[in-house]
């Protein structure tokens, strides 16, 4: 989990994760290029906002829209997710949404993006495909090129994130480990309290 956090703080707390997020709630074509179109308006916010309520406001209402949750708990829970019941989800779900939520914007508050960049790559997206990566780079004066890739399934509601992989590392698989670790020692509900406790920490 801490490897994790020290990797969203050098990947500027989510620059590409707010513009692809606000991107994709328009259209399920031609996804980078929608990402691409809004990344400078998406800077400009995250320049703009350093507050932390602030920023977990704009990452609440314009970013995890975008994502599926249902989905990235699903595959970060793993097989436990099978003998959960549908109130065990819910609550997984909930509580892994706000862990994100405060994640991202702890990172966002503490980045320094004055002359943040991103590297859109164009993205092979065919008519029938229902599954696409977008890779993106993040670039600024501090250090080299950042590799972002995001995971996309496409629903009936548009193209969603299941996942985000940063410098090959995947907030899915990463996750899974912890959690796997967690419901071994406790089980499902060990692991709903453990998130819900972090949680209650982040927030104080």
């Amino acid at each position: 989990m801490k490897q994790l956090y020290k990797t969203l703080m050098v990947w500027l707390g989510g620059v590409t994760l707010l513009a692809a997020g606000a991107a994709f709630a328009q259209s399920a074509a031609a996804p980078d290029s929608l990402v691409k179109g809004m990344v400078d308006e998406v800077l400009s916010v995250i320049k703009a906002n350093k507050d932390r309520r602030q920023l977990s406001d704009v990452v609440d209402k314009k970013v995890l829209p975008n994502f599926d949750f249902q989905a990235m708990t699903r595959l970060a829970v793993g097989r436990a997710w099978r003998d959960a019941s549908p109130a065990q989800q819910q609550s997984l779900e909930s509580a892994f949404r706000t862990l994100l939520v405060t994640t991202y914007s702890q990172a966002l508050s503490q980045s320094n993006s004055a002359d943040a960049a991103v590297d859109v790559r164009p993205a092979a997206v065919k008519p029938a495909d229902d599954d696409v990566t977008v890779k993106t780079f993040v670039k600024d004066s501090s250090r080299k090129p950042i590799s972002v890739d995001y995971r996309l399934a496409k629903s009936g509601s548009g193209w969603k994130v299941y996942d985000v992989v940063v410098e090959n590392l995947s907030l899915v698989t990463n996750y899974r480990s912890t959690f796997n670790n967690e419901i071994t020692k406790s089980g499902i509900d060990g692991l709903i309290k453990a998130l819900e406790a972090k949680n209650r920490q982040n927030a104080g």
